[in-house]
């Protein structure tokens, strides 16, 4: 279903200030043969869009939101206040890219001159991953660990299980609320400060957890617990945004997926044999340990990474914002004298964390692009959330397992969660070098020379992104169609027949997986400077939609019967498929659409400066 890249067409160019006019005439020069002549008076034209361009005067004083790419600028309205800061418009176009999701800088230096995107060697970055994904794998860890003492936990507060899945359906709700609240409070105040904070509610919310026998005390603290655990995901994606560049990212993220989801697989067995033999409440002092440990290793080894805050990695850290630990990245710190002028201005300009950056990021729901594939993937995840908590309801008292038999059948679904997320990072990969090779050949770009933002604002990441989404998509629908079918029929209802729908959910889990992590990835890539926001507006849609369905599965089973709801589900995911295809046709020209707005709204700071 692949269509062709957009034509060939000659790159613009924009200085920075008179004295780069020459070094850049001959670097565009040796780009192409159309380059466009250099004026004294004037830059050339952005070429924002197909259809819109707009010349911008040099070398003028230019009003901009106080934090590069931070989660309240102007893709998503600015309500805090606001700094001025000499920028030529050149700059304030860059900046306005790079919040339009282009991310890598502008060359307007040679290659030896410039700065790279991070100084972490890929070893580096390797360690960040481990550590956030780690702190990733509470979210599904805290939901999963807690499926198999479902029906110990009914027995113990003497309500019905249908009753006990409401404390399920609460976590998703709040674990889609709390990142809106934990992303922008990461993308100004700091990753770090925002992880430490993250699991001391966390920690407390299991301690209350362990000491609950009734009903509303587990409510309340699952809760503050989903408070705790979820904003892990969004606070992580946002560590690999600024540590990556778009053509590593998917690799990375990959790996993210597949180490937190390690709560998905093995969460249901620890759940299973904790209760099986020490009861549901030891369940949480379990948590309780393994969280403090992991805040230990995030005081000990994480830096800060926000880019604000800390560069690309080459400005030296203090205060909170400091590990214990620091052998492994001062290395890369320059003396406060040595510090780019670019990293100089980026660190000064420290946004306010206010209500205004807290509601900013739903604006992301505005942009089509980002709402076509938030909404599909929301529904995806709802129908695999259906099957994983309906999963103890179902089997349970139908093949007449035991609390420990239950956990182990959550092994299928665990297990496709760790590996979907693993090969759609690799397949990211490599949909991302193809598409690039063929965006290379069609623009006459060599492939030894480095793609720039101006690039990248051309470059069709939607479809570097969904290249390999559409056989998922297939099987996905084949699976759910049939998992209703194998847990109603006469022929299955034996132990043998239990072999079917695990295979069937093994199935529906690493497809759905996989296209959370193509999903996830393509959000980061939109808006690569606010991923913590991004990715936490991701989290508020999934979730919130998952958390409905969980609430009501139980109630539509019982009224149309297992088979058919499965049915219905595997129907209405075809009915939502158009919303790809609009992603894969338009998802570009909708990307272009917002880079000229922002051009626009640059261009009106620039005259109110000047007035």
């Amino acid at each position: 279903m692949e269509a062709p890249l957009s034509p060939k067409r000659p790159p613009s160019a924009i200085p920075s200030d008179s004295d780069s006019r020459k070094e850049l005439g001959r670097a565009v020069t040796a780009d192409t043969s159309k380059a466009t002549r250099l004026q004294t008076e004037q830059v050339p034209t952005l070429r924002a869009s197909n259809e819109s361009t707009r010349k911008i005067k040099t070398n003028t004083r230019v009003t901009i939101p106080p934090a590069y790419g931070a989660s309240h600028n102007s893709p998503i309205g600015n309500t805090q206040e606001k700094k001025s800061v000499d920028y030529s418009a050149g700059q304030a176009v860059e900046i306005a890219l790079s919040e339009a999701g282009c991310d890598e800088p502008v060359s307007e230096k040679t290659d030896s001159q410039q700065e790279l995107y991070h100084a972490f060697a890929r070893r580096e970055k390797r360690l960040m991953v481990w550590i956030v994904s780690f702190a990733g794998l509470f979210s599904p860890l805290s939901s999963n660990i807690y499926f198999p003492a479902l029906g110990a936990i009914s027995s113990h507060v003497q309500t019905e299980i249908t009753m006990i899945l409401l404390t399920v359906t609460v976590y998703m709700a709040v674990q889609g609320v709390a990142p809106s609240v934990w992303g922008p409070l990461s993308d100004t105040r700091g990753r770090r400060v925002t992880f430490i904070c993250t699991f001391g509610v966390y920690l407390i919310a299991n301690l209350g957890l362990a000491f609950s026998d009734d009903f509303a005390s587990l409510m309340a603290f699952r809760a503050i617990q989903a408070a705790g655990s979820a904003a892990t995901i969004s606070v992580g994606a946002g560590v690999i945004g600024d540590i990556t560049t778009a053509k590593e990212r998917g690799g990375y993220m990959g790996s993210f997926g597949g180490i937190r989801m390690l709560g998905q697989s093995i969460g249901p067995v620890i759940g299973g044999i904790i209760t099986e033999f020490f009861g549901f409440h030891a369940i949480f002092w379990f948590l309780v340990i393994l969280g403090f440990i992991c805040l230990v290793v995030i005081v000990l080894f994480l830096p800060e990474t926000l880019r604000h805050i800390a560069g690309n990695g080459t400005i030296p850290l203090r205060g909170i914002h400091r590990p214990v630990v620091t052998r492994h990245i001062s290395k890369h710190w320059k003396r406060p004298d040595a510090v780019s002028s670019e990293e100089g201005n980026i660190t000064t300009l420290t946004p306010k964390f206010t209500l205004g950056s807290i509601l900013s990021p739903l604006r992301f729901l505005f942009e089509k692009d980002v709402f076509v594939t938030l909404l599909f993937g929301a529904f995806v995840y709802t129908i695999w959330s259906v099957v994983t908590s309906s999963t103890t309801a179902l089997f349970q008292p139908r093949y007449r397992l035991s609390n420990l038999k239950v956990g182990l059948i959550f092994l299928p679904n665990g297990a496709a969660c760790v590996s979907g997320s693993y090969f759609a990072g690799k397949i990211l990969d490599r949909d991302y070098r193809h598409v690039e090779s063929a965006y290379r050949a069609s623009n006459g770009i060599p492939l030894e020379t480095p793609l720039n933002r101006k690039h990248l604002s051309d470059l069709p990441l939607s479809r570097a992104r969904l290249r390999s989404s559409w056989y998922l998509i297939i099987l996905f629908v084949f699976a759910v169609a049939g998992y209703g079918f194998s847990l109603s029929s006469p022929l299955l209802a034996s132990r043998p027949g239990i072999a079917l729908p695990l295979v069937l959910q093994f199935v529906i889990a690493i497809t759905a997986t996989a296209i959370f992590t193509q999903n996830s990835a393509l959000m980061v890539d939109l808006y690569p400077g606010a991923s913590a926001s991004a990715t936490a507006v991701n989290n508020l849609v999934r979730c919130s939609l998952g958390a409905v369905g969980v609430a009501g599965v139980q109630f539509i089973i019982d009224k149309i019967g297992v088979e058919a709801a499965f049915l219905v589900f595997a129907v209405v995911t075809i009915a939502l498929t158009p919303l790809m295809c609009l992603q894969w046709k338009y998802g570009e020209v909708w990307r272009a659409e917002r880079i000229a707005r922002l051009a626009r709204r640059e261009q009106k700071q620039v005259t109110g400066a000047q007035v």
